[in-house]
């Protein structure tokens, strides 16, 4: 008799090509975009020549596109922030690259450090502020494509009726 405890699969699943999917050419899924932005933040190279500060206004530059989804690369020197926002109807990764940001909500304030990734839906209202010394990086991925950004008054504040113009 056979229990759970004794399934066991033979031999080596990579073994068995037929088994496996083909790679995906673009995300599809949250964990593929999770997975995208760590990808791209660990290779330097993908981005960190195109990094350029702004005294005056956060810097940012649209890294890639795809099927449904875009990646943003964005600066931030100390006291830059974003102001209270959702991202309409985009859901997004952001993946801090570099340096610290702070991530303020209705419900709590968290330091974002460099590797450190938040995972958003629609509707989903914050705040992103470099409250440090020192300049930040950081990479947003938003799918579908960002077309809106409606400001609030605070974190937990409804929306301004205006939609204001996509800025990343």
């Amino acid at each position: 008799m056979n229990s759970d405890n004794d399934l066991q699969i033979a031999g080596d699943i990579l073994e068995v090509p037929h088994l496996l999917q083909p790679p995906r050419e673009h995300p599809a899924t949250v964990a593929e975009f999770v997975g995208m932005a760590r990808s791209i933040a660990a290779d330097r190279t993908q981005w960190a020549h195109l990094v350029r500060y702004d005294a005056t206004a956060r810097w940012y530059h649209r890294l890639r596109t795809g099927p449904g989804y875009e990646v943003w690369l964005l600066s931030w020197v100390p006291g830059q922030g974003s102001g209270p926002h959702d991202h309409g109807r985009s859901s997004g990764v952001l993946t801090v690259l570099e340096g610290t940001l702070t991530e303020r909500t209705e419900r709590t304030t968290r330091a974002l450090d460099a590797g450190a990734q938040r995972v958003f839906a629609p509707g989903y209202v914050h705040e992103v502020v470099n409250d440090a010394l020192e300049p930040a990086v950081s990479l947003h991925v938003y799918y579908p494509g960002l077309t809106e950004m409606p400001m609030h008054t605070s974190p937990h504040c409804e929306a301004r009726t205006e939609p204001r113009a996509v800025t990343a």
